[in-house]
């Protein structure tokens, strides 16, 4: 079993590749969770732990469900994150939720393709210092990652053959 983690700022697509990814392979994923808690940007350091502890428990569960991949569609880094930029802290308790889960690879999305509105984005004009924080938080961890960007098309392959690639090396060992 491998597990990646899509990651980056916001619409950048990886909602809708996980989804892609996960039919493509024939498994499961992870959904961005705060998504079904939350309803603005408007939240609390409760609401903020609430996301972190069902984050990581979905990713529990829906682990023992996968075919050898499972797809997720953030990390605990990026709750972190959102919490720094909206609330201004990070509770301890994040960086402990973060430290439970590994990923065999990250893919971290660039910001090349529009920003699309749906109701709770609003870091439009903050793209470039978003994905600046998003790669930065990577390297501080020195957590190699493959960078997605280009045309839809471009980023599935992308995605596809990194995935395939770790697949085969997965099966090696």
């Amino acid at each position: 079993m491998i597990k990646v983690c899509f990651y980056g700022a916001e619409s950048t697509g990886k909602s809708t590749m996980a989804r892609q990814m996960a039919e493509y392979f024939n498994t499961n994923f992870v959904p961005e969770v705060a998504r079904e808690l939350v309803s603005s940007n408007d939240f609390s350091v409760e609401d903020i732990i609430k996301i972190g502890n069902a984050q990581t428990a979905r990713i529990a569960s829906l682990e023992k469900l996968a075919n050898s991949v499972l797809i997720c569609d953030t990390d605990l880094i990026t709750t972190q994150i959102y919490s720094k930029h909206y609330l201004g802290i990070v509770p301890e308790v994040l960086y402990e939720l973060e430290s439970l889960i590994r990923y065999d690879r990250y893919f971290l999305f660039d910001i090349d393709v529009p920003w699309v509105a749906d109701g709770l984005r609003d870091l439009q004009n903050q793209r470039e210092q978003m994905h600046s924080i998003f790669k930065n938080e990577l390297e501080i961890r020195k957590i190699d990652y493959v960078l997605v960007r280009g045309n839809w098309d471009a980023r599935y392959q992308i995605v596809v053959s990194e995935i395939n690639r770790l697949l085969r090396e997965s099966k090696e060992f």
